[in-house]
């Protein structure tokens, strides 16, 4: 008996596991595989629909295939380069650096506004609350065609009531010359950001504890200074998440931009994101868009990670 228990306490005093014992990393292996049939579905979706069109896009984007379809063979990186050498390529990425940072810093800005009225009491305003959420419920394709046929010079009403209020002296084609249709386009895109980027700014408002401010005013500050001292360093993290998202959202955006410069002539209102469209419907030359799409996708990622390098979201406020 004694040499039993003398058995046990040196092998418990040395770290060895007793006879019997369950070996370390043996629950979180039978854990994980516990888990297995439930992950699986998602997965599966998650291969389906993100990793082998990836894959494939990749593929594609290294082959040389005819317009009937027919894959010729590889052509390594050439793809790449035709597609980077057409002239029209200068334009177009200007054109998306216009159209992101427009659309990303205009939006900010004007939801930054909204925030500060919606959450001040006043009557009504969760109707007004509402009211910001419809152009974000709604499609984005349903609201650009509203607008397209809105700015019609012929029976567009927006065109009609600028008239009618003299802006315009006569109707004006919105939609029919590359500029006009951009910077429509752009206030199109401004309109459908506004609710996720005024609410997500809404709900960074109601985090910031009342006490920071009353001590500001007490202080002496103004409600400016207040508000540029204590209230927007608070916001950093909100304004970072909603600016991030919104810059992946409008580079990839195509929706709004092919229903409202789709008919112009040329490339000079395309962006890369319609561009591969272009190239996909007009020309079609799988290998070139699959290879612009690639190229795309890897401008997101150089955006996205240069961003949260420079604004830091995540950093404390000091």
């Amino acid at each position: 008996m004694s040499r039993t228990i003398e058995t046990t306490t040196t092998g418990a005093a040395t770290g060895r596991p007793r006879r019997g014992a369950p070996r370390a990393g043996h629950g979180n292996s039978t854990t994980l595989w516990n888990a297995v049939p439930w992950t699986l579905p998602a997965l599966i979706l998650i291969f389906g629909v993100v990793l082998f069109p990836a894959g494939y896009m990749i593929f594609n984007s290294t082959r040389r295939i005819s317009v009937a379809g027919v894959d010729h063979g590889s052509v390594g990186l050439q793809n790449y380069l035709t597609v980077l050498s057409r002239p029209e390529i200068p334009g177009i990425l200007l054109n998306t650096v216009v159209w992101v940072v427009s659309v990303v810093v205009i939006t900010v800005v004007i939801s930054l506004a909204l925030a500060q009225f919606l959450d001040k009491n006043f009557p009504g305003r969760r109707w007004v609350r509402m009211a910001i959420i419809v152009p974000w419920a709604a499609s984005v394709v349903m609201t650009t065609t509203v607008f397209v046929y809105g700015l019609d010079p012929f029976y567009g009403i927006i065109n009609k009531f600028l008239v009618d209020i003299h802006v315009l002296a006569e109707p004006f084609g919105f939609t029919k010359e590359p500029v006009p249709a951009f910077l429509s386009s752009i206030a199109i895109a401004v309109f459908v950001s506004l609710p996720f980027t005024t609410y997500t700014i809404l709900a960074g408002l109601a985090g910031i504890p009342g006490d920071m401010l009353e001590a500001a005013r007490v202080d002496g500050a103004g409600a400016a200074r207040a508000y540029f001292s204590v209230t927007l360093p608070n916001l950093r993290p909100a304004i970072a998440l909603a600016s991030l998202i919104n810059i992946i959202n409008v580079f990839n955006s195509l929706p709004i931009l092919k229903l409202m410069t789709g008919a112009i002539p040329g490339y000079k209102a395309d962006t890369t994101t319609t561009y591969v469209f272009k190239l996909l419907q007009n020309e079609q030359r799988i290998d070139l868009s699959s290879a612009l799409s690639v190229i795309n996708f890897l401008i997101v990622l150089v955006v996205v990670a240069l961003y949260l390098w420079i604004v830091k979201p995540m950093k404390e406020v000091s």
